[in-house]
């Protein structure tokens, strides 16, 4: 059965969605308040969990909401959950939250209901946390309705603050020569928006081998036609499918994510091939 295609928001809608923002933002907390994130060493962390919406290829309606839990250090699944679900609000640059946080609600509420000793200590979220035009991306919206504490992880800069993806910040980027190195996105307000690292992109390269390798091309072809997630109403899609490319950073934005299989192949093998580094990451 065919789904009308959600419309654009009209205006009034779009001042709803503020107001709804900034009624939140003044409920988030913005610091550390366990213990285990003012140690180093995350001592006392023990469930660390990720969510995500990956659309259906073609379809920018229709997606897969999915919830998974990981033990940690050992980082071994020990819950997931996802469902199909037909997205009602079109993707608007900015207010990510409202096309797609519903669903990450009910997956955790889902949790709590079925598995209360797998809920996450801090969830992953698959967009911008403060980095955001007013400062409450997709992760601050589901941290305030979860009370969990939430990580906002994007990989394209959203150029807010006085933040550019300029010269500077390309050599900054450069820099980064080993695992673990970072730098801090500072906005002109002097506030730390988030950090930009390679971890990512090194385990790309440490696990898969050279990207640009005939035998490799085949082999990540072969799995993404193969079902990943909800396979019982197909297969597995593009995840940032049914959102404008220059936008697929989530709301524009800087986290600490890798490219996201919504590219095509040729595209993904030249961007790995372009560069060595990992562009941007944020809290």
């Amino acid at each position: 059965m065919a789904h009308k295609a959600a419309q654009w928001p009209s205006e009034e809608t779009l001042l709803l969605w503020k107001r709804e923002q900034a009624r939140l933002k003044a409920r988030m907390v913005d610091r550390d308040t366990e213990a285990w994130q003012r140690d180093p060493t995350f001592s006392g962390l023990q469930r660390v969990g990720g969510v995500d919406v990956s659309f259906v290829n073609g379809d920018s309606d229709r997606a897969c909401a999915s919830l998974v839990v990981l033990s940690y250090p050992e980082l071994k699944v020990v819950y997931e959950d996802s469902h199909m679900v037909h997205l009602k609000a079109p993707y608007v640059s900015g207010f990510l939250a409202f096309r797609e946080v519903p669903f990450l609600v009910e997956l955790v509420q889902r949790l709590q209901e079925k598995e209360p000793g797998f809920m996450p200590q801090v969830l992953l979220v698959d967009g911008n946390g403060v980095l955001h035009q007013r400062g409450f991306g997709v992760a601050c919206h589901l941290g305030v309705l979860t009370d969990l504490p939430c990580v906002g992880v994007a990989k394209k800069l959203l150029q807010v603050d006085g933040l550019e993806n300029n010269s500077l910040h390309k050599e900054k980027i450069m820099l980064l020569q080993a695992g673990g190195d970072t730098f801090p996105l500072m906005g002109n307000s002097g506030t730390v928006l988030g950090m930009a690292d390679i971890r990512s992109r090194d385990y790309i390269r440490r696990t898969l081998g050279h990207p640009g390798s005939p035998a490799q091309r085949q082999e990540r072809s072969q799995k993404e036609q193969r079902p990943k997630v909800c396979p019982k109403d197909g297969p597995g899609a593009p995840a940032d499918q049914g959102r404008p490319p220059e936008d697929y950073g989530r709301d524009s934005s800087t986290d600490l994510k890798d490219p996201q299989p919504g590219f095509q192949e040729q595209q993904k093998d030249q961007q790995l091939e372009r560069t060595e580094h990992h562009e941007d990451s944020d809290l």
